[in-house]
C-alpha cells in the first residue's frame, strides 16, 4: 500500500464524522470554542485503542470465550464504547469554564462520539480495501449514513442525560447512569439489526428505521433541553 492510498483512506474516514459534526455544530446557538471542539474530537479518536483493549477483557482476562457475534459480546462492546466517549467529557470538559450550560453536554458528547467514529471508520476502510474498490465504497457509504450517525445519536443520548443532571444535582449519578444504559441499548439494538441484515432484508431496513426514529427523538430532546435552559436563565 502506497502513501497516497493511506492518506486517501484516512481522509475518507474523516469525511463522515466531519460532515455530521458540521451539521450538529450549526444547531448550537452559543458555539463552543473551536479549540475545545478540536480537542474533544481528537480525544474521542484517541480512545479507540483503549476501547479495543477493554472490549477484549471478557475473553482475554476473564476467559469467558464470548463469540464476537454473540449478543453478550455485542452488548459489552457497545457499553465500553459509550463509556469511553463519556469519559472524554467527564475528564476533560465537564469541570472547565467553557462547560457553562446544559446543552453543551449534548454538543460535546456528539463531538467525542464523532471523533471515535472517525478512527473506527479509518480502521474499517483499511480492512475493506482487501475486498476491492467497490467494497471499499460500499463500506464507506454505509458507515457514513449508518455507524457514524449511530455514534453521534448515541452520544447525544448520553449528553441529554448529562445535561439533565445539571438540574438535578442530588440525582446526577443516577441520571447519567440511565443515559449511558439507554445509549448502550440503542447502540446494541442497531448492531444486532446490522449483523442480522445479511439474513433478512427486514433487519437492514430496521436498522435505518431505528436511526431515523432516534434522530427525531434527539432533535426533540435537544429542543426540550434548550427550552429548559432558557427558563432557568430567565428565572
Amino acid at each position: 500500500m502506497n502513501s497516497l492510498t493511506t492518506i486517501s483512506l484516512i481522509v475518507l474516514g474523516f469525511i463522515p464524522s466531519l460532515s455530521w459534526l458540521l451539521f450538529y455544530l450549526r444547531k448550537d446557538a452559543h458555539p463552543e470554542p473551536k479549540a475545545n471542539i478540536a480537542k474533544v474530537f481528537f480525544l474521542g479518536m484517541a480512545t479507540a485503542p483503549f476501547v479495543i483493549v477493554f472490549q477484549m477483557i471478557p475473553n482475554v482476562v476473564l476467559k469467558l470465550n464470548l463469540g464476537l457475534g454473540s449478543q453478550s459480546f455485542i452488548f459489552w462492546a457497545a457499553l465500553v464504547e459509550e463509556l469511553f466517549k463519556f469519559l472524554v467529557i467527564w475528564l476533560f470538559i465537564l469541570n472547565t469554564q467553557d462547560f457553562d450550560e446544559p446543552i453543551d453536554a449534548m454538543i460535546y458528547m456528539i463531538v467525542a462520539a464523532l471523533g471515535f467514529a472517525a478512527m473506527e471508520n479509518i480502521l474499517f476502510l483499511f480492512r475493506a480495501l482487501d475486498g476491492g474498490f467497490q467494497n471499499l465504497i460500499a463500506v464507506w457509504g454505509l458507515r457514513f449514513v449508518g455507524a457514524t450517525f449511530l455514534h453521534a445519536l448515541a452520544g447525544a443520548v448520553t449528553g441529554y442525560f448529562l445535561g439533565l443532571a445539571w438540574f438535578y444535582h442530588h440525582h446526577a449519578y443516577k441520571i447519567i447512569a440511565l443515559g449511558l444504559i439507554l445509549a448502550t441499548l440503542f447502540h446494541f439494538a442497531f448492531n444486532i439489526f446490522v449483523l442480522n441484515s445479511n439474513l433478512a432484508g427486514g433487519f437492514f431496513y430496521s436498522s435505518f428505521a431505528l436511526l431515523l426514529t432516534f434522530s427525531i427523538l434527539i432533535a426533540f430532546l435537544f429542543h426540550k433541553l434548550w427550552q429548559r435552559q432558557l427558563r432557568q436563565d430567565y428565572t
